[in-house]
């Protein structure tokens, strides 16, 4: 599978930015998609997803403000993110996980690509 992500930049805190991933070479109807992101000196996290029913899934800190939305047939994937935050900060992947029912979250399973940087100032 390959993935490319784009869309990242530097913006205020407040600001939007819009994430897009591109999947080819993975099965769209045995896979979930979604984003992590990592930030410097921190662990990965599982930002926003896609169950195994095309319900979306997101961490707390992200809920309100950051929508995923896909689309099936171009196998694309996106995270409009809005009233950012510094903590936001941090570089954000596209990730093709296993479907795993009604929750999803990244994995050594997973397929993601290089990865986009996100950074937030105050």
């Amino acid at each position: 599978g390959h993935l490319v992500e784009s869309g990242g930049g530097s913006v205020q805190a407040g600001g939007s930015l819009r994430l897009s991933c591109t999947a080819s070479g993975l099965s769209a109807s045995s896979r979930c998609m979604g984003w992590f992101r990592q930030a410097s000196g921190k662990k990965r996290e599982g930002v926003a997803g896609f169950d195994a029913h095309g319900s979306t899934i997101y961490i707390d800190s992200v809920k309100g403000r950051f929508t995923v939305s896909k689309d099936s047939a171009k196998n694309t994937l996106s995270l409009q993110m809005n009233n950012l935050k510094p903590e936001d900060t941090a570089m954000y992947y596209c990730t093709s996980e296993p479907c795993r029912g009604r929750t999803w979250y990244p994995s050594i399973a997973g397929y993601w690509g290089q990865g986009t940087q996100v950074t937030v100032s105050s």
